[in-house]
């Protein structure tokens, strides 16, 4: 607990590094691409992901976003995390990508 503690207050970090995170496989709904990306959130994962969307010339439209919601297991949290990008997605659509945050 200590270790963990100090760790924080030094710039350390028990997450993995961004180079040994490997993006998940992408799902197809409705012409968007919903990429789940749990966050630990101390022993919970918090639902968070990217939905993207190819546009004409190659080119991709995205949308990060990160939910309150925390469950405690990572599958569970990619499960969520699809679902609530299928609602996003329904009650949005496009302009999801005309939003400010």
């Amino acid at each position: 607990m200590l270790k963990k503690l100090f760790s924080g207050l030094m710039g350390g970090s028990d997450t993995k590094p961004a180079a040994q995170k490997k993006e998940r496989e992408p799902i197809e709904y409705k012409g968007f691409l919903i990429v789940p990306e749990p966050q630990d959130a101390g022993g919970q994962y918090r639902v968070s992901g990217w939905i993207r969307k190819p546009v004409e010339g190659g080119e991709t439209r995205e949308r990060r976003f990160e939910r309150s919601d925390v469950v405690a297991g990572e599958d569970a949290c990619v499960e969520l995390t699809i679902a609530k990008s299928q609602r996003y997605i329904d009650d949005i659509g496009d302009e999801m990508f005309e939003q400010q945050h």
